[in-house]
């Protein structure tokens, strides 16, 4: 501010650009937090979903079925893994994709 840059430019230049980098890191790893919640919420209150299936499949011992949730669960996780590395480069000019 002391030379004259309006605010909104600092906020934006300065302020969010660096402080997206931690939310976009923790917004990954919630995303596969969120799928293991869905097992304990859809098994206490009974909804049908991914979780529920999961739980009962596990009990009737179906493991194609705990096979396929787990690999639909590691194809999210890297997902989103790969989404907040290209949102690195986005945002912090410091990261590059290419490699040397």
């Amino acid at each position: 501010r002391a030379r004259g840059v309006a605010t909104q430019r600092l906020v934006r230049k300065h302020l969010l650009r660096n402080s997206l980098i931690p939310v976009i890191s923790i917004t990954a790893l919630e995303i596969s937090q969120l799928l293991a919640g869905a097992v304990i919420v859809e098994t206490v209150f009974a909804w049908p979903g991914l979780g529920l299936l999961t739980v009962q499949s596990i009990s009737s011992r179906d493991f194609l079925v705990v096979q396929a949730v787990v690999l639909l669960g590691a194809f999210v996780t890297i997902a989103a893994n790969l989404a907040a590395d290209i949102l690195y480069s986005v945002v912090d000019p410091r990261v590059r994709l290419e490699s040397n």
